[in-house]
């Protein structure tokens, strides 16, 4: 029986259990069990064919672990870790033993205080073929960056560049802990492996290590005894994969029987080998013929990556190619289908996987016969990108809010966070997330003031931010009620349009509230509210108020009635208007709202019925069906007419009132209305003023006056039109340049036309725009700004300091800011002033975008402050200042040259090179600098001479030997000078050898002889070129190409040829122009003829006795031994004598004579004072004698 445990975080989370991708169910075979948040399943009499890959599965976190099964082994309880997060946990995992803990000692799971982590790897043994796991664990909760580990064996040996078959170096991240996993697994352990591992973790300044062993049991001195290999029994499955390097590992053993002996011991401390005498024993046993694969030429290598998505084509080359293969997929044989595709091409055969998945991630075999070769391929996920981003959104308090992204991968994993804290589903399920295809959206339900702030979206290739704005309902009373004036038996209308459609309301009567009856009627229709009052009635006359649900405000408007008293009226009565205001000099002023109806209702009365005109200004403006507008009409009768063609206007006459309608009123309708009734008792007269109000002109198009980091100012223009009530406020929008959605700034209007705009992302292009508000509503929007950035000042610049100063200018230098922002950086400004004045003044006009600047102009002997501010779009920085003012004089600086290394030696230049020297120097004031060559003055016409502050150019455009000499250059600062010389060489090709003889011929050989050229370009003659040509065919070939001599033999000459011969001169520039040619020619004689030897007379060799090499006069320090020499040549060897003062000093014992190979030397033993004189060396032989002299001066040895 086996069982495996698990632990989840919540404990109510629902576990499921797989093997082979199949859900297991509890039965006779597997029990399931479950308590609190601790989950497991157990394995009833275990077979081999339980041997297989199980997973364990909870919520969106997958661990695979594998079970072996081998015979006579008692599988203990297997424990599996907290599940990781899902993001991080690969789609296949191979399950290996970890090391097992000692039982004397628990692990220790203590947060180490002082270091990195919290879980350290412990030491452990493993049997040799098994596999162990260590195990790190670091907690990045306080980290800013992610934790850097490193993995060493012994001190030094770095494992990174080891990982491949026999080492792999994992790493996990739970999301939820924050807490990073590192493993460092052994695969099939050999006893080389065995020794000191350390674990490093860094993390910027952060820094901890650990020290671990592993011991590996079986090695080789076991196995030379017959032990068997202890079997490690309990081992805890950790569900990781990363991914293995392609790179082969390296065979320990291989290497040594490849290396010398002597360098046994440096390999094994390499490889971390401690056991030497082991290590000789199995290199003895070791076979040195490696055994070769009989079915493969290439194998597959260790293991492959390949990008998801991509093709992969795997290769094997095959002895035999009649021979068929297999291809197996983690053990299981691949058929071919349109992802998968065999191909056959001679001995090769390939396996080509097309748009490779994570489920291709897995050990491919291929098999031939009874041999196979296994590699293991991973799929690497590309990094996911966002293609479309977040928008800024505003919305109400209460609605429902929905950021949405697009992804570049369907079923990508994605990141939410709120101002840089991450979002989870909680139990209020105030987030909501939500996957279709590659669109990610964060549902937010009931927005609130908290849920203010930036959301930022991440994934493993990017992130986008959004800005959320929730503001409070505030209700907008588009028309208000009107105070309304009906007679008894008509109809009362009260009116209000709100801004909310779902607001509803309340009606009061003088603090009541009125119910709906058989005449009063209470209607909600849309935005719009109604209460309509049938057949008024003194009783009706109050005070309405219109109150609407949720907000603490209300709209109250009177109703009065007009009580109408009919007396007795004669027969002529004449007409009269009836108005509250009426007669020639009365005004009432109608206000409407542009766009809506114009009714101006009159009560008249008259008998007989008078006629009705309406005129505005000095216009007749309604008539009905009369040229005289002074014609009677009857009361009662409709009267309907067009002024100008216009079908807006309508009068309608009814008994006691004539109605003036114009239908959508406009400011063009706005003035002074006349109503005039006649009839022949009289006539009366009423003005009524109308004024059509709107909703003003958009203003003029912002202007962004600055920027910060995160936020401008904006200034605009207001509207032309006010629309006939004044400006209360404006209200501004804006939006990112490439998105489509404006989001508001304000809801109460702002008064002032400068705002400044907050809450901006640095570096993200904006736009603003701006709506006028009056009583009536709101304009249209005006057009956009020009697009902006906010970005901040950069910071100050650095290092700021003086690099050179004159009587009247000074230099400054400094190093850019250290931080720049998202802007680019405009350039520099410089300011400066005198000390103890506050009147900074620009050192030139504009930036500079250089960091060095020379201002001049200044005046001398004043103490100045200088002060640099850096400039971007946002203005400029801070700025930095010198830490104490400068006094603007020179300071005396004495002359110095330096002279360049290469012009230490003597500068070797062609004919007609160019010579360009530039000397730099030092010294202030600016030196008087004198050229000379040889002593006297250079000729202007041949030499250019350029001089600057810093150094000076010696320019000759085309050398000539007369060039050729020592040049020198002084400057001088008034009695203080400094000099330097430069030796030129200029050389040229030499001239043609002289006088070539041929001096004897015999056999097939020819000797040769010459004279140098006169002529040696003003440098070393190198050598010679020999060249022979028969006179046959004149061509010529080389015999010697640099041949230092000036004699030679020409061998190997073909008989009966006859030859002529030229020599070519050769220096370091090249070979002479013309050659020397040979005045006679020499023919090589024939066979046949007899060949009579010549006969010599025998040579004298003799020769008188020759100084090569002359006694040098010298002066040496009295008490230390001196020595003088000299070369001498003679045939014989001459007889030598040496003299002091001519005086024969041979049998002198102070002094002692050597001679070796013609070189004579003298040695005087400690001389002193009396030593000193004149020195003789004589040689003297049969043929001559000569003699060479010095002097020696002894100093004393203290002056």
């Amino acid at each position: 029986t086996v069982v495996f445990e698990t632990e989840t975080e919540k404990p109510d989370a629902k576990v499921r259990w797989q093997s082979n991708t199949k859900d297991l169910a509890s039965g006779d075979k597997y029990m399931i069990k479950a308590d609190g948040n601790k989950h497991s399943l157990t394995i009833q009499a275990v077979t081999k064919e339980d041997g297989t890959a199980y997973a364990v599965i909870a919520g969106g976190s997958k661990v695979k672990f594998d079970l072996k099964v081998k015979e006579k082994e008692v599988m203990e309880e297997v424990k599996l870790e907290e599940a990781p997060a899902p993001a991080e946990t690969p789609a296949a995992a191979d399950t290996t033993p970890v090391a097992p803990q000692p039982e004397s000692q628990a692990p220790d799971t203590k947060t180490d205080l002082t270091g990195l982590f919290t879980e350290k790897p412990q030491s452990g043994e493993v049997a040799v073929g098994e596999n162990i796991n260590f195990v790190a664990k670091v907690n990045a909760a306080s980290l800013l960056k992610k934790p850097t580990i490193k993995w060493f064996k012994g001190k030094w040996m770095d494992l990174a560049s080891k990982s491949g078959k026999s080492l792999q170096l994992k790493e996990l991240y739970d999301r939820n802990s924050k807490v990073y996993t590192f493993e460092m697994q052994i695969i099939a352990a050999k006893p080389s492996f065995a020794g000191a591992y350390r674990c490093e973790v860094s993390s910027r300044d952060k820094f901890d290590s650990c020290n671990f062993d592993l011991t590996v049991h079986g090695g080789l001195m076991a196995s030379d005894i017959g032990l068997p290999c202890p079997l490690v029994s309990s081992f805890c499955a950790s569900a990781s994969k990363s991914q293995v390097k392609s790179e082969p590992d390296e065979d320990v053993w291989e290497i040594l029987q490849k290396a010398k002996a002597s360098e046994y011991e440096k390999i094994a401390f390499q490889y971390g080998i401690t056991d030497l005498r082991g290590m000789l024993k199995r290199l003895k046993k070791m076979k040195k013929e490696e055994k070769k694969s009989e079915a493969f030429l290439k194998k597959l290598d260790p293991a492959y990556q390949v990008e998801k998505g991509h093709k992969m084509k795997l290769c094997i080359e095959v002895a035999n190619e009649d021979v068929d293969v297999k291809w197996l997929k983690n053990g299981q044989e691949i058929q071919s289908t349109g992802r998968y595709i065999f191909e056959s091409v001679g001995n090769k055969r390939y396996l080509t996987i097309n748009h490779c998945s994570l489920s291709d991630d897995a050990t491919y075999t291929c098999v031939v016969g009874d041999e196979k070769c296994t590699t293991e391929l991973f799929v690497k996920e590309p990094p996911v990108t966002i293609t479309s981003n977040l928008e800024d959104q505003m919305v109400m308090k209460g609605e429902r809010v929905e950021l949405e992204c697009e992804v570049s991968e369907e079923g990508a994993t994605v990141k939410w966070e709120k101002d840089g804290v991450e979002l989870t589903r909680d139990e209020s399920f105030k987030y909501r997330f939500k996957k279709d295809g590659r669109k990610h959206v964060l549902i937010i339900n009931e927005a609130t003031k908290e849920d203010c702030g930036h959301y930022t979206v991440k994934t493993n290739g990017g992130e986008s931010m959004a800005e959320l704005m929730v503001s409070e309902k505030e209700l907008e009373v588009y028309q208000n009620i009107a105070d309304l004036t009906v007679k008894a038996k008509d109809e009362a209308v009260f009116k209000c349009e709100v801004s909310d459609e779902t607001v509803k309301g309340i009606w009061y009567k003088n603090g009541v509230e009125v119910k709906a009856d058989a005449r009063t009627h209470i209607t909600h229709i849309g935005r719009i509210h109604k209460l309509t009052i049938d057949d008024v009635k003194p009783e009706d006359q109050g005070d309405y108020t219109f109150v609407p649900e949720g907000y603490a405000f209300n709209l109250s408007a009177k109703l009065n009635f007009l009580e109408v008293k009919i007396d007795y009226v004669p027969r002529q009565d004449p007409p009269k208007i009836h108005l509250d205001c009426m007669g020639h000099t009365a005004d009432s002023t109608i206000v409407v709202v542009a766009g809506n109806k114009l009714r101006l209702d009159v009560p008249i009365t008259g008998d007989p019925a008078p006629t009705v005109i309406w005129t505005k200004g000095e216009k007749v403006k309604l008539l009905h069906d009369q040229v005289n507008p002074f014609q009677p009409m009857c009361l009662g009768k409709c009267i309907s007419s067009f002024f100008e063609g216009d079908g807006r206007l309508h009068v309608e006459s009814t008994k006691g009132h004539c109605i003036f309608t114009i239908e959508g009123a406009d400011k063009q309708d706005e003035g002074l209305y006349s109503v005039i009734v006649r009839n022949p008792a009289g006539e009366d007269k009423a003005d009524i003023n109308v004024k059509v109000v709107d909703a003003p002109d958009p203003p003029s198009a912002p202007r962004i006056l600055s920027v910060g980091e995160d936020s401008c100012v904006v200034q605009w223009d207001p509207p032309k039109s006010d629309g006939g009530n004044p400006i209360i406020g404006y209200v501004l929008e804006r939006k990112k340049k490439k998105s489509y959605r404006w989001m508001r700034l304000n809801f109460d209007p702002y008064t002032d036309t400068t705002y400044e705009a907050k809450r901006m992302i640095e570096g993200v292009e904006y736009e603003m725009r701006v709506y006028a508000v009056n009583a009536i509503g709101m304009s249209r929007h005006s057009a956009a700004s020009q697009p902006f950035i906010p970005v901040a000042p950069t910071s100050e610049p650095v290092g700021l300091c003086v690099d050179d100063i004159s009587d009247t200018t000074v230099s400054l230098k400094w190093r850019t800011p250290e931080h720049l922002g998202s802007s680019e950086l405009d350039g520099y400004g410089v300011e400066y002033c005198k000390e103890g004045s506050d009147e900074w003044v620009p050192a030139f006009e504009g930036l500079t975008e250089r960091t060095s600047v020379i201002i001049r102009d200044l005046p001398t002997g004043e103490k100045m402050q200088f002060r640099v501010r850096a400039y971007n779009m946002a203005g400029p920085s801070a700025p930095t200042s010198l830490a104490q003012a400068v006094t603007i004089r020179e300071i005396m600086q004495k002359p110095k040259i330096w002279i360049p290394r290469n012009l230490r030696q003597t500068l070797i230049k062609k004919v007609e090179e160019t010579i360009n020297l530039v000397i730099p120097f030092q010294g202030k004031p600016r030196p008087v600098i004198t050229w000379s060559k040889d002593g006297e003055p250079l000729n202007p016409k041949q030499v250019s001479i350029r001089n600057s502050d810093t150094d000076t150019i010696l320019f000759i455009r085309k050398s000539e030997r007369k060039d050729s000499g020592k040049y020198e250059v002084k400057l001088q600062i008034e009695n203080v000078e400094d000099t330097a010389s430069i030796s030129i060489q200029i050389v040229d090709l030499p001239g043609s050898p002289e006088k070539l003889k041929i001096m004897d011929v015999w056999g097939f050989n020819v000797a040769l002889e010459w004279k140098p050229p006169k002529d040696n370009g003003n440098c070393e003659i190198t050598g010679y070129m020999v060249q022979k040509a028969d006179k046959k065919t004149m061509e010529w070939y080389t015999v010697y190409e640099l041949y230092r001599r000036t004699n030679c033999v020409v061998a190997d000459l073909i008989m009966g040829n006859e030859y002529i011969f030229r020599i070519y001169a050769v220096n370091m520039v090249g070979l002479s122009l013309e050659p020397c040619f040979s005045a006679d020619s020499a023919y090589i004689q024939k066979t046949g003829f007899e060949y009579k030897p010549p006969t010599y007379k025998e040579h004298d060799f003799s020769e008188a006795p020759k100084f090569t090499h002359p006694l040098v006069s010298r002066s040496v320090i009295a008490g230390y031994n001196a020595t003088l020499s000299c070369s001498v040549r003679g045939i014989p060897k001459p007889k030598v004598t040496w003299y002091k003062n001519k005086m024969d000093i041979s049998n002198e014992a102070k002094y002692r004579m050597f001679s070796k190979q013609g070189v004579l030397t003298l040695e005087i033993r400690k001389p002193c004072s009396f030593d000193g004189g004149v020195y003789m060396c004589k040689a003297v032989n049969a043929s001559g004698e000569d003699a060479v002299e010095c002097k020696l001066e002894i100093r004393r040895k203290y002056p």
